[in-house]
C-alpha cells in the first residue's frame, strides 16, 4: 500500500501543543518534535477497536505487549533482551527523571554531550544533580564526539551517569558502533553508567545504521539503561507510553522503585494497543515514512544551497530535526525565535535551549508535507532578505 505523506491535514483546533500554542493562527510551526502526518492505519484501526468497546478502566499490560516490543528490536535491530528487563512508563522524559533519581544522588554530576535535548537538563536539575557538559565537535557539516574531553569529564568522581542521545537530537548524528564502543569503554573505566535515550532509533536514513548501545557487549548491557518508545517514529507521543530496558537486576529494582515514587508507573489502554499495532504491523508504513523524510531533507538541503548559502545545516543521518547555523544574522537564537514568529510567522526552536556551545543555531522540524516545508523555507528566506 502506498501512503500519502503529502496530504495537508489541519491540526488547528485539536488542542495540538504544536499548532494551537501560537497566539496568531497564521504562524507555521516547525518546532515541537511531532509529525504532521497521520499515523499508520494499523494503529488507528487498533485504537478504533479499543474505543468501540467503550470502557476505559485501569490497564493491565498483556503478554502481547512485551512480545511486540522484544520481537521488534530482535527482528529489526538484532538486539535481544528479555521481557523481564522491561519497565513500562508514561514517556521517555519521565523515564530519564526516574532513572536519575534511582542511580544518582543530589549533588552528583550527569554527563551530557551538547548541544542536546533540552529536557535532559530539567531532568538533571529536578533531581538535584548538576550537568557536566562535553561539547560535540563541529567538523564541516557534521558533528563528532570529543573523546579526550569526554574522558576528562568522566574522570571526575562526581560524575555518576552519562545521558547518551542515540540518534542525536539536535545534531542529527546516528552514532556508529565504533563511536559507541569508545564512549562505552570510557564510561566503564570511570564507573559511569550510561543512560541511552534511543527514542529516535527508528528514524534513521537507509545509508546509516542504528546500533543499540546495550547490544554491543554483555558488559555494556549490564552497565547501561536504555529508554525507547514508538512515539516519535509512529507519531503517537500523545498516547504517553515508553519502555525502560535494564538488564541488571539491582539497577532495575531501584529504577522500578523510583518510577513508583514519581507516580509514572501506570499507562493508558491506547498507548498499549498502539505499541502492539506499531511493532507488529507498522513496518511498511515506517519504511515509506523514512523515505519521505529523507526526501524532505534533500529538498531543504538543495533549497538552502540555492537560496540560503550563508545558513549551513548539519548533515542529517537520523531524526527529522535539522540543525541550522544562523550565526551570520548576529541575533541570539532566543531573540531570533521571537522575531521569526512575530515577523515571518514561522516558529522554530532556538538553539540556546539545547546548550549549544555557539550562539545563533536554530532547530527545524521537517516532519511535514513538503509543500508546508517549502512555505516555511520561503518565509525564512523573506525574513533574511529584509535584514
Amino acid at each position: 500500500m502506498k501512503y500519502n505523506f503529502d496530504e495537508l491535514i489541519s491540526r488547528r483546533g485539536t488542542n495540538s501543543y504544536k499548532w494551537d500554542s501560537a497566539a496568531d493562527a497564521g504562524v507555521l510551526p516547525l518546532w515541537v518534535a511531532d509529525m504532521d502526518f497521520r499515523t499508520a492505519p494499523a494503529i488507528t484501526e487498533a485504537l478504533a477497536r479499543r474505543v468501540a468497546h467503550g470502557i476505559f478502566g485501569y490497564t493491565r499490560v498483556p503478554e502481547a505487549y512485551y512480545n511486540a516490543v522484544t520481537g521488534w528490536f530482535a527482528r529489526r535491530h538484532g538486539w535481544h533482551f528479555k521481557k523481564e528487563w522491561m519497565i513500562y512508563t508514561s514517556g521517555v522524559v519521565p523515564a530519564i527523571s526516574a532513572i536519575i533519581k534511582a542511580l544518582a544522588r543530589p549533588g552528583d554530576k550527569v554527563l551530557v554531550q551538547t548541544p542536546v535535548y533540552n529536557c535532559f537538563f530539567s531532568s538533571i536539575r529536578n533531581n538535584g544533580c548538576e550537568a557536566a557538559c562535553s561539547p560535540l565537535l563541529r567538523t564541516g557539516d557534521t558533528y563528532r564526539m570529543d573523546f579526550d574531553d569526554l574522558e576528562r569529564k568522566a574522570a571526575d568522581p562526581a560524575v555518576k551517569l552519562m545521558l547518551l542521545c542515540n540518534p542525536h537530537n539536535p545534531a542529527g548524528r546516528v552514532w556508529t558502533r565504533e563511536e559507541l564502543t569508545r564512549l562505552g569503554e570510557i564510561c566503564l573505566r570511570h564507573d559511569v553508567t550510561v543512560v541511552a535515550d534511543e527514542i529516535h532509533c527508528e528514524l534513521v536514513f537507509p545509508e546509516y545504521t542504528y546500533t543499540p548501545f546495550a547490544s554491543i557487549s554483555e558488559e555494556f548491557q549490564r552497565r547501561s539503561v536504555t529508554c525507547v518508545s514508538p512515539s516519535k517514529a509512529f507519531n503517537i507521543a500523545g498516547l504517553q507510553i515508553a519502555n525502560i530496558v535494564a538488564a541488571d537486576d539491582g539497577m532495575r529494582e531501584r529504577i522500578d522503585r523510583a518510577i513508583n515514587i514519581n507516580e509514572v508507573c501506570d499507562v493508558n489502554p491506547f498507548g498499549v494497543e498502539a505499541t502492539i499495532a506499531a511493532y507488529n504491523e507498522g513496518e511498511e508504513w515506517l519504511t515509506q515514512l523514512i523515505g519521505y523524510l529523507k526526501g524532505n531533507y534533500e529538498f531543504m538541503k538543495d533549497y538552502c544551497a540555492k537560496h540560503l548559502p550563508d545558513f549551513p545545516t548539519a548533515k542529517l543521518e537520523g531524526t527529522y530535526l535539522v540543525w541550522m547555523d544562523c550565526s551570520v544574522l548576529h541575533i541570539p537564537s532566543e531573540e531570533l525565535e521571537r522575531q521569526l514568529v512575530e515577523q515571518a510567522w514561522l516558529w522554530l526552536n532556538a538553539g540556546a535551549m539545547y546548550r549549544s556551545p555557539k550562539e545563533g543555531f536554530m532547530r527545524w522540524n521537517i516532519a511535514c508535507p513538503r509543500q508546508r516545508l517549502a512555505e516555511a523555507l520561503d518565509r525564512f528566506r523573506s525574513f533574511v532578505a529584509e535584514r
